[in-house]
């Protein structure tokens, strides 16, 4: 691999795109983007093509159902805690409160309003 950071995009799957993306926008505090149906129903998270990190979609397939058991994307933030203040509250369950991992920062988990695991991750 070439690449520093070789993780290049993600789709969360997901049952209700509508529900889903008002889960998103309300914990991450974003304005998530619907992309032109003939793609299939996926909702697009902020993306600059300049900044060093990643984007995705969320994507609502009947071949392809969430589940707990899915690859676990981490979010970069500030701090897990501001994060972790709005999951239950937009429809989700933190299952991991924000926890040290060393020189690597701190991580939390949550499930998602569709069954799907998801991190966060922040330096402090």
């Amino acid at each position: 691999m070439t690449n520093v950071n070789p993780v290049g995009w993600f789709d969360i799957y997901v049952s209700d795109i509508q529900r889903a993306k008002k889960f998103y926008e309300t914990v991450f505090n974003v304005k998530l983007v619907d992309l032109p149906l003939e793609w299939g129903k996926q909702s697009l998270f902020p993306f600059s093509p300049e900044s060093p990190n990643i984007s995705g979609a969320l994507v609502e397939k009947v071949t392809m159902q969430p589940n707990a058991n899915n690859t676990v994307v981490y979010f970069e933030t500030a701090d897990c805690v501001a994060e972790e203040k709005r999951i239950e509250e937009a429809g989700g369950k933190v299952v991991q409160p924000k926890m040290h991992i060393g020189e690597f920062g701190y991580v939390s988990v949550f499930i998602d309003s569709e069954g799907n695991t998801v991190g966060l991750h922040s330096l402090k």
